[in-house]
């Protein structure tokens, strides 16, 4: 009896354990990425910019929102949200509470889908489906259908009162001691609320540094940014593939680009034009997959400085 059911018990054991690892401990080990960017113009003095992305807030969540708001001490020149801030449709006070010291600093945000839907549970499979059969988001899936549909106007009204700058499909700019940073942004592409046409062109040339910035990394996007001469787009959404394979990586990325870029800085090359990605791995999850397998959560503090 014992050698019949050992191995499969213990097999169960060690699904149980590996669950609890992934939900209860690195789902919370909240981490900080440090990468330094080489795009400013020569002379020009480092900026330092904190991307926050993929927060996925639910109620009740106290120490992810600790953790946000002693991101503060940091003190970066600016701060970009790269979106899916909720993953509750009651989470948007405790969105801003947790946000709010960051606030304090200049910053600038774009929406994903899950500020203005929210989740529904699926079959964590589907994304390997859908990879597999060239579909992601909306990208040749039927519209969502039945979904809640979350307050992001009193999301937006917080961040537009805090002075943070709305990039929906516009550009804005801000001012940090003396320099100009223009900022072009997108909606989020995962659900076609992206409206490049709006913002073509490229940087305007009077500001002394321009970048992008969009919730999800689909290549048509990365293509124009870089195509159109942005020295630096942000984005998020990959959760940095969420469930990888420890020593092997990220299987999806939850769109149309490739999971070698999943997350941190890279590149992309579009036109004979070449362009640094940064996407952010995030720090919250689904709430109806609250877990992560070699990828912890995460926030990124980006040195730019001078190109070589």
């Amino acid at each position: 009896m014992r050698a019949r059911y050992g191995i499969p018990l213990g097999i169960t054991a060690a699904g149980a354990a590996g669950l609890v690892y992934a939900a209860g401990f690195e789902a919370r080990s909240f981490r900080l990425r440090r990468v330094t960017v080489p795009v400013l113009p020569a002379g020009m003095r480092p900026l330092r910019v904190l991307q926050v992305s993929d927060i996925h807030l639910v109620s009740g969540q106290r120490k992810k929102q600790r953790w946000l708001r002693s991101l503060a001490g940091l003190r970066p020149d600016f701060v970009i949200n790269t979106g899916d801030n909720l993953s509750d449709p009651e989470g948007v006070p405790e969105v801003l509470d947790a946000l709010g010291p960051l606030m304090e600093f200049p910053g600038a945000y774009v929406f994903g889908s899950n500020d203005y839907y929210g989740p529904k549970l699926r079959n964590p499979a589907r994304y390997l489906i859908e990879k597999a059969q060239g579909r992601h988001g909306l990208n040749g899936n039927d519209p969502a259908a039945n979904v809640i549909h979350n307050p992001w106007e009193d999301l937006r009204d917080g961040f537009d009162g805090a002075g943070w700058r709305n990039l929906t499909n516009t550009r804005d700019t801000l001012k940090v001691e003396g320099v100009t940073i223009e900022l072009t942004g997108l909606d989020d592409p995962h659900i076609k609320r992206d409206r490049y046409a709006e913002v073509a062109g490229g940087p305007s040339g009077t500001a002394d540094f321009s970048m992008g910035v969009v919730h999800a990394p689909y290549l048509r996007v990365l293509d124009s940014f870089t195509a159109d001469g942005y020295p630096l787009v942000l984005a998020g959404h990959t959760h940095g593939g969420q469930l990888c394979i420890p020593f092997y990586g990220a299987l999806v990325t939850n769109c149309d680009l490739d999971t070698d870029r999943v997350k941190g800085l890279s590149t992309h090359t579009s036109e004979g034009r070449t362009s640094y990605l940064h996407v952010s791995a995030g720090c919250g999850t689904n709430r109806y997959t609250p877990v992560r397998i070699a990828c912890p959560p995460e926030v990124t503090l980006m040195t730019l400085v001078g190109r070589e």
